[in-house]
């Protein structure tokens, strides 16, 4: 297993496991957008080289400004963080909760912080034929026994949404509960405009309701680290109390005002090649026996045909120069779950062709056997 740290894209690891190059792997175990960073994004960062030299602002002025107006939400209500992680830790250290709520199978890191920061973990479960979904009554239940609640929205490894009539309602009861109910929509900006659901646009309604969302998946600069939550004002200070100073360096504030001012072709180039791109890798997994969940954004949980596990379908693509996301340790999950990301179309059929060739070696030593 490649996944030593918790999360995909170990590139590092997958090096010594599989005697390939850290630059030369086609990485399908991490979620970043193929077109990579827009082009102003990349002359920022080589212009803004000589920065170095100086120290970041501490309070992230300028990209909370801008964040602000791209938003339309004050900027007294945002916190800029190293990646949306390190957000989802200052609310554990911030908030002190004793504790937290996950629904599960979700981002490993949310129970994770909490073990880290001396927080316990209460989940309920999502079901495949809900596409892994929690059932609503469950979520509400959660919401009164935790003081804090994680939700992806859309989640990972799954890519779906819940309803907007379930999030009003899950607020709700994070308000009557005094819950911090966190909306996880690291992946948002993945999905068409008009098909993303969102409380944003009601967040001032909902003291209890933070929505942490991450720049480094949608614009392709992971290794810069940069996300950002929207929350009350005190939410937002007793994050802030609790921040690191200098967490965000300088190339990242820069790259991430960049990011804002890329304009909507480079949105909707990467949008639209996701949703066509997902729909061949979806079809192309399905003709090789696989089952894809139905997602929304740019990865697709898939169940391989038995008797493949996670394990051994990573270990053949590895030493092919290909790495997936094994989801067998995920709760919830079996060990045949794995996690692909939409790439472009000719990575797609790279993947394809090495798994097609990986069922099919399997199939005749097995016919040999016999």
């Amino acid at each position: 297993m490649i996944e030593q740290f918790g999360h995909g894209g170990d590139v590092e690891t997958a090096s010594a496991s599989f005697g390939w190059r850290v630059d030369s792997f086609l990485d399908y175990s991490a979620n970043i957008n193929p077109l990579g960073p827009p082009p102003q994004v990349m002359e920022v960062i080589r212009d803004g080289l000589s920065s170095v030299i100086r120290y970041p602002d501490p309070a992230h002025r300028a990209l909370r400004q801008k964040l602000s107006g791209y938003l339309g939400v004050p900027a007294e209500m945002l916190c800029i963080g190293n990646g949306a992680a390190e957000c989802m830790a200052l609310l554990i250290l911030g908030l002190k909760p004793e504790m937290i709520g996950t629904v599960e199978p979700c981002f490993s890191e949310y129970s994770e912080l909490a073990r880290k920061f001396g927080s316990e973990v209460a989940s309920v479960f999502g079901s495949e034929d809900r596409h892994w979904r929690a059932p609503l009554e469950d979520i509400l239940s959660l919401l009164g026994q935790v003081d804090m609640l994680f939700l992806g929205q859309p989640n990972n490894p799954n890519g779906v949404q819940y309803g907007m009539d379930e999030l009003s309602a899950l607020a709700a009861k994070a308000e009557e509960e005094q819950t911090y109910l966190i909306l996880d929509e690291a992946f948002i900006d993945f999905i068409e405009p008009n098909c993303r659901i969102t409380l944003l646009p009601e967040i001032q309604r909902y003291p209890h309701v933070v929505l942490v969302r991450s720049m480094t998946k949608f614009y392709a600069i992971p290794g810069l680290r940069l996300g950002y939550a929207a929350a009350h004002p005190d939410v937002i200070q007793a994050m802030r109390n609790k921040q690191v100073s200098w967490s965000v360096n300088g190339l990242a504030l820069s790259a991430g005002l960049a990011c804002l001012d890329s304009g909507e072709a480079y949105e909707m180039d990467t949008i639209s090649m996701t949703v066509r791109e997902r729909a061949r890798l979806a079809d192309g997994l399905t003709m090789l026996g696989c089952r894809a969940t139905p997602s929304e954004v740019n990865y697709l949980l898939i169940k391989l045909p038995a008797p493949w596990t996670a394990q051994t379908m990573q270990r053949e693509l590895g030493e092919q120069g290909i790495l997936i996301r094994s989801c067998a340790m995920y709760p919830g999950l079996e060990a045949g779950h794995i996690r692909v990301a939409v790439k472009d179309g000719e990575s797609n059929q790279r993947l394809l062709a090495a798994m097609d060739k990986a069922l099919n070696k399997r199939m005749n030593e097995g016919s040999s056997d016999e």
